[in-house]
């Protein structure tokens, strides 16, 4: 019998094939392909994979407006495409250079699913972007960073109902777990317990240990109870699971307008993001900005960025809790730090 091969449709799903024949009289080939879509779907997150998904949909339009094909594999109408995305008009804004690669990755990604990898290193795609990068570069754009004391304000204006208290754990849990959204909207309960969870929790006498799978790999945080019960956030974890009655599967869950009831099913990572802009308004942080501003400046990210920030403790503990590969990127979410700690200039003796 010869040995099944793998493939993937141009939505970028990778199926399996054999002849038909066999394909017929083999079921458990049929099963074993299913599973081995699963893995594949699972080889990239579902923000990633719906990113990548936009990505391709927008170059497939560009090249159907342009008469011209997907196949065969040309880096010269790559190096086009990423050109016609710097052009603004009437109808449409320039993109950024960081929106820019991560369209050109999102391409990438699913030129490898149908077996032809696109090589950035040719002239026609490389050099394009190298005088992109040069002519319209700019520093990343930081979420504004939520401090521990802004923190405490936000948790005061939200109700004490039951979706009041979902969201003071959601809030408290991300700041001391430094976690990104889709880190804590995947918590399970317990290991195993759900085919979508990034995670789980255990809750101990000293406090919370969080099982997290991100994006550099498993890692263990470690939530600390805090002073007061009405702020620690192990403790309105606790009461969340209590009085919602959840014990097993995704941790947090939306909850219905009507009769209150808890959903089985789990929450989106976009209600994070909502909740950290409308009580960050609603608490008065940057009062000094426009209400337009403050919406585009605080998001999911700001609880990861105030707990790097606030943190007085060492560095390489800040990188390790926040699952960071390098120390540079812990220095990118830290708002506030001594720049001049290390002087190079009275090092050399200036």
């Amino acid at each position: 019998m010869s040995e099944e091969t793998a493939f993937s449709t141009p939505d970028g799903d990778v199926q399996t094939g054999a002849p038909v024949a066999e394909r017929q009289a083999t079921p458990h080939l049929a099963a074993l392909g299913e599973r081995a879509r699963d893995y594949a779907r699972n080889a990239r997150s579902e923000n990633t994979r719906r990113a990548y998904e936009a990505d391709w949909r927008q170059f497939a339009a560009w090249l159907r407006r342009q008469g011209l094909d997907s196949l065969p594999l040309d880096p010269q109408t790559v190096g086009l495409y990423l050109a016609a995305c710097m052009e603004g008009g009437r109808e449409r804004e320039r993109v950024s250079v960081a929106t820019l690669e991560r369209r050109l990755a999102g391409i990438c990604w699913h030129y490898r699913q149908r077996g032809e990898p696109l090589d950035t290193s040719d002239r026609h795609i490389s050099t394009v972007l190298a005088g992109i990068r040069r002519r319209h570069g700019r520093p990343p754009v930081q979420k504004e960073a939520i401090f521990a004391d802004e923190l405490l304000a936000m948790l005061s204006v939200l109700d004490m109902d039951l979706r009041g208290i979902r969201d003071r754990a959601i809030l408290a849990i991300g700041f001391a777990g430094g976690l990104r959204r889709s880190e804590i909207v995947g918590l399970d309960c317990g290991p195993d317990q759900s085919e979508d969870g990034a995670g789980w929790i255990e809750i101990l006498d000293g406090g919370a240990v969080l099982q997290i799978s991100g994006k550099t790999g498993w890692r263990e945080v470690e939530i600390g109870r805090g002073s007061r019960p009405e702020t620690c956030p192990v403790a309105l974890l606790e009461t969340w699971m209590r009085l919602g009655r959840i014990s097993r599967g995704p941790l947090f869950r939306p909850i219905a307008r009507k009769n209150g009831g808890v959903s089985p099913e789990r929450l989106t990572d976009k209600h994070v993001a909502r909740l950290v802009q409308k009580t960050a308004l609603a608490a008065g942080i940057r009062g000094d900005l426009t209400e337009g501003e403050r919406r585009l400046a605080f998001a999911g990210h700001s609880l990861r960025a105030g707990l790097a920030s606030s943190a007085q403790i060492e560095e390489a503990h800040v990188q390790k809790h926040l699952g960071h590969a390098s120390p540079e990127m812990t220095r990118r979410y830290q708002r506030k730090r001594d720049r001049f700690r290390v002087n190079l200039t009275k090092a050399a003796g200036l």
